[in-house]
Parts: C-alpha cells; sequence; structure tokens
C-alpha cells in the first residue's frame, strides 16, 4: 500500500486532532480512514467530539461540507470481555473469531446493523453512513459542528416528558426493531433541545440473546434510577408496566 495513504495530514488537518490520531491508532486504522474517505463517505477528520476507554468520536465533513461522526474504535486497547459478553450468543456473530482485532470489527458491524434497525424501528438516534472495520461513519448529532450534550450533562426541563421518550424508546427497541439497548443511561442519551437522541448502539442485542432479559431489567432499572434522581419517583416494576403498556402502540 501507497505510503502516503498513511499520512494523517491527508485525513487529519488540525494538529490537536492529529497527535490524538498518533497517540491511538495503528495504520490499520488510518488505512480504513483511507477507504472510506476515498468512497467519499467523508473528506476530512477536524476535530475529536469525545473520547473514551473503547473508542474516539471525531467530527468530519464531506465534500459538499456536511457535518458527519467518525467513530473509530480502538483495537488495542478496547475491553475484550467487555464486547464478548454482547457478542457472544449473537445468532448474527456466530463465527466471529475470538481474538481481540476480529471482536472489535464484529462490534463495529454490530453497531452499524443495530442503528439500521432502530432507524427503522422508529427511534431517534444516528443514521449510519458507512463502516469498515474498526471505523463507523455517521449521521453527527449537533449543530454548527458542536454535537448536542448527554443528559448527564443537560438534563430535561420537562422530566415528564423525557421519561415519556425514553419509555417509547425501550419499548420501540423491544417491540418493533426487537433488541435490547443494554446499557440504556443519561450517560448515551443526547439532549437535542429537548428531543431525546440515543447513540452508542454497539452492545444491543436480539431479543433471542441468552441474556437480553438481563441486559432489559438493567436498562428498566437504570431508567428508574435515573428519572427517580430527577424528581420523577419511578420503579423499575412501574418502568416495566410503562414500556409494556405501549406494545402495539408503537
Amino acid at each position: 500500500m501507497a505510503k502516503e495513504e498513511f499520512d494523517l495530514k491527508k485525513f487529519v488537518p488540525l494538529e490537536e486532532a492529529r497527535k490524538t490520531f498518533a497517540k491511538v491508532f495503528d495504520k490499520s486504522t488510518i488505512s480504513a480512514l483511507h477507504r472510506l474517505s476515498t468512497k467519499r463517505y467523508f473528506k476530512v477528520v477536524e476535530y475529536v467530539i469525545s473520547t473514551g476507554k473503547e473508542a474516539h468520536v471525531f467530527h468530519a465533513v464531506d465534500g459538499a461540507g456536511n457535518s458527519r461522526a467518525v467513530k473509530v474504535y480502538k483495537t488495542g486497547t478496547s475491553d475484550f470481555n467487555r464486547m464478548n459478553m454482547y457478542i457472544d450468543g449473537e445468532p448474527r456473530f456466530e463465527k466471529v473469531k475470538k481474538n481481540k482485532r476480529s471482536l472489535v470489527f464484529a462490534w463495529t458491524r454490530k453497531e452499524f446493523k443495530n442503528l439500521l434497525l432502530m432507524q427503522k424501528a422508529g427511534i431517534a438516534c444516528p443514521m449510519p453512513v458507512a463502516f469498515h472495520e474498526n471505523v463507523l461513519v455517521m449521521e453527527f448529532i449537533g449543530e454548527k459542528g458542536k454535537a448536542f450534550p448527554p443528559l448527564k450533562e443537560k438534563p430535561a426541563k420537562d422530566v415528564k416528558k423525557a421519561y415519556a421518550q425514553a419509555v417509547e424508546m425501550l419499548a420501540r427497541l423491544l417491540f418493533k426493531a426487537e433488541l435490547v439497548y443494554g446499557d440504556f443511561s443519561e450517560y448515551n442519551i443526547l439532549n437535542q433541545k429537548e428531543k431525546l437522541i440515543l447513540i452508542d448502539a454497539g452492545q444491543a442485542v436480539l431479543t433471542s440473546h441468552p441474556n437480553a432479559e438481563e441486559f432489559f431489567e438493567r436498562d428498566l432499572e437504570n431508567v428508574a434510577r435515573y428519572f427517580s434522581k430527577q424528581g420523577l419517583e419511578k420503579g423499575r416494576q412501574q418502568v416495566k408496566e410503562d414500556v409494556k403498556a405501549l406494545k402495539g402502540k408503537v
């Protein structure tokens, strides 16, 4: 492969963002970025939106100047055991090799497929654009280049309305997408001017997954805990009843 394909300046014009890439990502990742860029899913990566133990998310633009979110999973430092818990038992990924690199690639593909299912179910979430290996290109959820904050940072003003949105999301996941999210919390829900947007769908599993019920109960507990702290007293069982009441209505 030509040496210039690994030139960070080709994808990342800002020095600060280039330093982040250079510290974390290998040549294989740059090659994956190059492939997606040459297919015009984005033109250039501009800056870091968020950083985490398993992935970094960057703001990028396409040839027309439209914003994109480029999520890059780390092949070297991602939590192998955590990822395997959500992939092992998934009929969609039965043939995934049990090594970290293969698992990260499968996780990226899984998030892409989950987002498609969520979109089809009418759940507010980023539209997936493309993926290759450990790189996922998505719709950017923000305005003027700034991402909308998670509920953890900016709680909704109307708590009852936000709760209703959260319950509807869980119902659409369960009854329309046939998915269990598995990590439904204020950290993974953006507040887009009082409209809730669900992100980070890599861990979501099909309802046929052997641990789906356990993951669902955990999601219910997270919703009950968060909204109780916001002044709307809800128990896990009440949240479950509210979700089940929407069966056939979403």
